[in-house]
Protein backbone atom coordinates (compact mmCIF):
# COMPACT_ATOMS: atom_id res chain seq x y z
CA UNK A 1 0.00 0.00 0.00
CA UNK A 2 1.58 3.68 -0.98
CA UNK A 3 0.44 6.24 1.37
CA UNK A 4 1.22 9.21 0.61
CA UNK A 5 4.20 11.46 1.35
CA UNK A 6 5.49 8.84 3.51
CA UNK A 7 6.41 5.73 1.09
CA UNK A 8 5.06 2.06 0.32
CA UNK A 9 4.45 -0.39 3.40
CA UNK A 10 2.98 -3.63 3.78
CA UNK A 11 0.50 -5.46 5.72
CA UNK A 12 -1.91 -8.14 6.16
CA UNK A 13 -5.90 -8.01 6.29
CA UNK A 14 -8.37 -10.58 7.75
CA UNK A 15 -11.95 -9.25 7.29
CA UNK A 16 -13.29 -10.58 9.72
CA UNK A 17 -17.21 -11.06 10.59
CA UNK A 18 -19.33 -8.56 9.26
CA UNK A 19 -19.35 -5.11 11.06
CA UNK A 20 -16.46 -6.01 13.54
CA UNK A 21 -14.15 -3.83 15.23
CA UNK A 22 -10.90 -3.34 13.84
CA UNK A 23 -7.53 -4.22 15.52
CA UNK A 24 -4.52 -3.10 14.04
CA UNK A 25 -1.13 -5.50 15.37
CA UNK A 26 1.69 -3.45 15.83
CA UNK A 27 4.90 -6.10 16.37
CA UNK A 28 8.46 -5.95 17.82
CA UNK A 29 11.85 -4.82 17.62
CA UNK A 30 13.67 -6.48 15.10
CA UNK A 31 10.36 -8.72 14.31
CA UNK A 32 7.75 -8.37 11.44
CA UNK A 33 3.94 -8.58 11.33
CA UNK A 34 4.13 -12.31 10.38
CA UNK A 35 7.14 -13.01 12.84
CA UNK A 36 5.31 -11.47 15.41
CA UNK A 37 1.64 -12.37 15.26
CA UNK A 38 1.45 -15.36 12.56
CA UNK A 39 0.10 -18.25 15.44
CA UNK A 40 -3.01 -15.24 16.20
CA UNK A 41 -4.21 -14.01 13.00
CA UNK A 42 -6.70 -16.91 12.90
CA UNK A 43 -8.45 -16.67 16.38
CA UNK A 44 -8.30 -12.69 16.32
CA UNK A 45 -10.01 -13.10 12.40
CA UNK A 46 -12.69 -14.50 14.43
CA UNK A 47 -13.71 -11.54 16.09
CA UNK A 48 -11.95 -8.93 14.44
CA UNK A 49 -10.91 -7.19 11.25
CA UNK A 50 -7.37 -7.74 11.64
CA UNK A 51 -4.77 -5.41 10.08
CA UNK A 52 -0.90 -6.25 10.29
CA UNK A 53 1.88 -3.72 9.11
CA UNK A 54 5.35 -4.32 9.28
CA UNK A 55 6.95 -1.15 10.70
CA UNK A 56 9.57 1.45 8.36
CA UNK A 57 12.92 -0.31 7.90
CA UNK A 58 11.24 -3.48 9.39
CA UNK A 59 10.25 -6.32 6.66
CA UNK A 60 8.74 -5.11 3.52
CA UNK A 61 7.94 -1.89 5.68
CA UNK A 62 8.64 1.59 4.67
CA UNK A 63 11.73 2.45 3.46
CA UNK A 64 13.10 6.16 4.41
CA UNK A 65 16.16 8.32 4.39
CA UNK A 66 14.91 9.75 7.93
CA UNK A 67 16.38 8.67 11.10
CA UNK A 68 13.38 6.69 12.25
CA UNK A 69 11.53 7.68 15.10
CA UNK A 70 8.50 5.84 16.84
CA UNK A 71 6.47 8.62 16.46
CA UNK A 72 6.38 8.30 12.22
CA UNK A 73 5.52 4.47 13.16
CA UNK A 74 2.37 5.96 14.79
CA UNK A 75 1.81 8.47 12.30
CA UNK A 76 2.15 5.35 9.55
CA UNK A 77 -0.68 3.30 10.76
CA UNK A 78 -3.04 5.89 11.17
CA UNK A 79 -1.92 6.70 7.27
CA UNK A 80 -2.69 3.72 6.54
CA UNK A 81 -6.42 3.63 8.30
CA UNK A 82 -6.97 6.82 6.03
CA UNK A 83 -6.20 4.62 3.28
CA UNK A 84 -8.10 1.50 4.11
CA UNK A 85 -11.26 4.11 5.49
CA UNK A 86 -10.90 3.07 8.98
CA UNK A 87 -11.80 5.84 11.23
CA UNK A 88 -10.85 4.05 14.52
CA UNK A 89 -9.77 0.92 15.91
CA UNK A 90 -7.79 -0.91 18.51
CA UNK A 91 -4.07 -0.56 18.50
CA UNK A 92 -2.06 -4.17 19.99
CA UNK A 93 1.17 -3.46 20.37
CA UNK A 94 3.85 -6.01 21.68
CA UNK A 95 7.41 -5.11 22.88
CA UNK A 96 8.39 -1.94 20.73
CA UNK A 97 4.73 -2.18 18.99
CA UNK A 98 3.55 -1.13 22.79
CA UNK A 99 5.18 1.92 22.10
CA UNK A 100 3.94 3.03 19.08
CA UNK A 101 0.32 1.44 20.07
CA UNK A 102 1.04 4.44 23.36
CA UNK A 103 2.13 6.89 20.99
CA UNK A 104 -0.81 5.86 18.84
CA UNK A 105 -3.42 7.28 21.86
CA UNK A 106 -1.38 10.58 22.24
CA UNK A 107 -0.83 11.50 18.54
CA UNK A 108 -4.18 10.04 17.13
CA UNK A 109 -6.22 9.68 20.19
CA UNK A 110 -9.61 10.35 18.26
CA UNK A 111 -8.97 7.09 16.70
CA UNK A 112 -8.00 5.02 19.17
CA UNK A 113 -11.23 3.10 20.32
CA UNK A 114 -8.93 1.13 23.38
CA UNK A 115 -5.44 -0.45 23.80
CA UNK A 116 -4.13 -3.66 23.65
CA UNK A 117 -0.03 -3.71 25.33
CA UNK A 118 1.58 -6.95 25.68
CA UNK A 119 5.30 -7.84 26.19
CA UNK A 120 6.28 -3.77 26.53
CA UNK A 121 7.13 -0.98 29.12
CA UNK A 122 6.55 2.80 28.94
CA UNK A 123 10.54 3.10 29.89
CA UNK A 124 13.98 0.81 28.28
CA UNK A 125 16.40 2.45 30.02
CA UNK A 126 17.16 3.51 33.39
CA UNK A 127 20.42 2.08 34.70
CA UNK A 128 24.22 2.80 33.59
CA UNK A 129 24.36 -1.06 31.80
CA UNK A 130 21.21 -0.15 29.53
CA UNK A 131 22.15 3.63 29.26
CA UNK A 132 25.15 2.20 28.18
CA UNK A 133 24.15 -0.19 25.94
CA UNK A 134 21.37 1.30 23.74
CA UNK A 135 24.29 4.75 23.66
CA UNK A 136 26.03 1.96 21.63
CA UNK A 137 23.45 1.17 19.57
CA UNK A 138 22.58 5.04 18.46
CA UNK A 139 26.98 5.09 17.43
CA UNK A 140 26.11 2.31 15.47
CA UNK A 141 23.63 3.46 13.93
CA UNK A 142 25.15 6.90 13.01
CA UNK A 143 28.17 4.60 11.46
CA UNK A 144 25.68 2.60 9.55
CA UNK A 145 24.66 6.14 7.68
CA UNK A 146 28.53 6.01 5.96
CA UNK A 147 29.00 2.32 5.37
CA UNK A 148 28.60 1.26 2.06
CA UNK A 149 25.68 -0.94 2.02
CA UNK A 150 27.29 -3.71 0.71
CA UNK A 151 29.26 -3.93 3.82
CA UNK A 152 26.05 -4.07 5.90
CA UNK A 153 24.54 -6.54 4.23
CA UNK A 154 27.83 -8.55 4.86
CA UNK A 155 28.08 -7.43 8.39
CA UNK A 156 24.33 -8.45 8.94
CA UNK A 157 24.22 -11.45 7.00
CA UNK A 158 27.39 -12.82 9.53
CA UNK A 159 26.17 -11.25 12.79
CA UNK A 160 22.23 -12.03 12.84
CA UNK A 161 21.00 -14.46 10.38
CA UNK A 162 23.72 -17.25 11.13
CA UNK A 163 22.32 -17.67 14.31
CA UNK A 164 18.60 -16.60 13.59
CA UNK A 165 18.39 -19.32 10.50
CA UNK A 166 19.59 -22.72 12.52
CA UNK A 167 16.12 -22.13 14.37
CA UNK A 168 13.63 -20.12 12.14
CA UNK A 169 12.24 -21.69 9.28
CA UNK A 170 13.37 -20.42 6.18
CA UNK A 171 10.42 -18.17 5.43
CA UNK A 172 11.26 -16.46 9.10
CA UNK A 173 14.35 -16.32 7.94
CA UNK A 174 13.51 -14.73 5.12
CA UNK A 175 11.43 -12.35 6.49
CA UNK A 176 14.61 -11.38 8.49
CA UNK A 177 16.79 -10.68 5.78
CA UNK A 178 14.67 -8.08 4.37
CA UNK A 179 15.03 -5.86 7.00
CA UNK A 180 16.82 -2.35 6.46
CA UNK A 181 19.62 -2.72 9.24
CA UNK A 182 20.45 0.99 9.82
CA UNK A 183 16.58 1.66 10.63
CA UNK A 184 16.91 -1.33 13.02
CA UNK A 185 19.62 -0.19 14.40
CA UNK A 186 18.42 3.59 14.69
CA UNK A 187 14.76 1.81 16.18
CA UNK A 188 16.74 -0.06 18.91
CA UNK A 189 18.15 3.64 19.81
CA UNK A 190 14.87 5.06 19.64
CA UNK A 191 13.48 2.58 21.98
CA UNK A 192 16.13 3.57 24.66
CA UNK A 193 14.94 7.21 24.74
CA UNK A 194 11.30 6.19 24.80
CA UNK A 195 9.82 7.25 28.32
CA UNK A 196 5.84 8.07 28.43
CA UNK A 197 5.67 7.33 31.71
CA UNK A 198 4.79 11.27 32.55
CA UNK A 199 1.58 10.81 30.18
CA UNK A 200 0.31 7.69 30.90
CA UNK A 201 -1.59 8.57 34.02
CA UNK A 202 -3.82 10.95 31.12
CA UNK A 203 -4.75 8.30 28.95
CA UNK A 204 -8.31 7.46 28.94
CA UNK A 205 -9.46 4.31 27.14
CA UNK A 206 -10.02 1.08 27.71
CA UNK A 207 -6.84 -1.06 27.92
CA UNK A 208 -5.75 -4.46 28.71
CA UNK A 209 -1.99 -5.41 29.31
CA UNK A 210 -0.28 -8.68 29.28
CA UNK A 211 2.55 -9.52 31.04
CA UNK A 212 5.16 -11.80 30.32
CA UNK A 213 5.89 -12.94 33.35
CA UNK A 214 9.15 -14.81 33.01
CA UNK A 215 10.48 -12.17 30.27
CA UNK A 216 13.99 -11.55 29.87
CA UNK A 217 13.85 -8.70 27.35
CA UNK A 218 11.31 -6.67 29.02
CA UNK A 219 11.24 -7.36 32.75
CA UNK A 220 8.22 -7.97 34.16
CA UNK A 221 8.03 -5.03 36.75
CA UNK A 222 9.02 -2.95 33.91
CA UNK A 223 5.20 -4.24 32.61
CA UNK A 224 3.74 -3.83 35.95
CA UNK A 225 4.85 -0.40 36.05
CA UNK A 226 3.06 0.31 32.65
CA UNK A 227 -0.37 -1.58 33.88
CA UNK A 228 -0.37 0.22 36.93
CA UNK A 229 0.40 4.19 35.54
CA UNK A 230 -2.87 3.75 33.12
CA UNK A 231 -6.12 3.86 35.01
CA UNK A 232 -8.39 0.82 35.40
CA UNK A 233 -5.82 -1.49 33.70
CA UNK A 234 -7.06 -5.05 32.85
CA UNK A 235 -3.96 -6.88 33.28
CA UNK A 236 -4.04 -10.40 32.01
CA UNK A 237 -0.96 -12.91 32.95
CA UNK A 238 1.28 -15.33 31.03
CA UNK A 239 4.29 -17.25 32.38
CA UNK A 240 6.64 -16.92 29.20
CA UNK A 241 9.53 -15.37 28.40
CA UNK A 242 9.76 -12.50 25.40
CA UNK A 243 8.99 -14.83 22.68
CA UNK A 244 5.50 -16.12 24.01
CA UNK A 245 3.63 -15.00 21.28
CA UNK A 246 4.71 -18.32 19.31
CA UNK A 247 6.36 -20.54 22.16
CA UNK A 248 3.10 -20.58 24.16
CA UNK A 249 1.07 -19.68 21.63
CA UNK A 250 -1.49 -22.51 23.14
CA UNK A 251 -1.57 -19.89 26.33
CA UNK A 252 -0.78 -16.83 24.66
CA UNK A 253 -3.41 -16.81 21.78
CA UNK A 254 -6.83 -17.45 23.48
CA UNK A 255 -5.21 -14.88 26.27
CA UNK A 256 -4.60 -11.82 23.36
CA UNK A 257 -8.29 -12.42 22.09
CA UNK A 258 -9.59 -12.22 25.37
CA UNK A 259 -7.86 -9.20 26.38
CA UNK A 260 -8.62 -7.72 22.86
CA UNK A 261 -12.42 -8.37 23.67
CA UNK A 262 -11.97 -7.05 27.34
CA UNK A 263 -11.31 -3.72 25.50
CA UNK A 264 -13.99 -3.72 23.25
CA UNK A 265 -16.61 -4.55 25.17
CA UNK A 266 -15.32 -1.66 27.35
CA UNK A 267 -15.57 0.97 24.13
CA UNK A 268 -19.29 -0.02 23.29
CA UNK A 269 -19.80 0.88 27.02
CA UNK A 270 -18.55 3.77 26.72
CA UNK A 271 -20.66 6.97 26.69
CA UNK A 272 -20.63 8.27 23.62
CA UNK A 273 -18.59 5.57 21.82
CA UNK A 274 -18.03 5.87 18.50
CA UNK A 275 -19.29 2.82 16.28
CA UNK A 276 -16.75 1.44 14.50
CA UNK A 277 -16.52 2.67 10.44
Amino acid sequence: MSLPGRGTTFYRELTGPAGAPTVVLLHGWTATADLNFYMCYEELGKHFRVIALDHRGHGRGIRSSQAFRLSDCADDVAALMDQLGIATFIPVGYSMGGTIAQLMWKRHEHRVRGLVLAATAGYWATSRQERFMFSVLTGISRLARVTPRSIQQTISERMYLSRKTMQWEPWAALQIASHDWRSILEAGSALGRFDSRKWLTQVDVPTSVVITTEDQVVAPRRQRTLASLIPNTHVFEISGNHDAAFARAAEFVPLLVNACLTVHSDALNRPGHIENI
